[in-house]
């Protein structure tokens, strides 16, 4: 597995989630990569998801509406 990285650019991130799903779906995963492409794919729906509540936050700032909160909180 690549080495982890920190910091991402939503676009990075959606790559990177995209390969795991992609390893997992293929069955090329023995159960302990598997299990830590799992941790890894949560870390990075939750950035993904963290990302886009913030970018609906600043839109609808900038268009004088609310967001709504995304599922399980920001």
């Amino acid at each position: 597995m690549a080495a982890k990285k920190e910091t991402y650019t939503y676009s990075e991130a959606m790559k990177h989630l995209e390969a795991i799903v992609s390893r997992i779906e293929s069955n090329e995963l023995d159960i302990d990569e598997l299990g830590e492409n799992l941790k890894e794919a949560q870390k990075l729906i939750k950035f993904c998801k963290d990302k886009l509540y913030k970018a609906d936050q600043e839109i609808q700032k900038m268009l004088g509406t609310s967001p709504t909160p995304p599922e399980g909180g920001a």
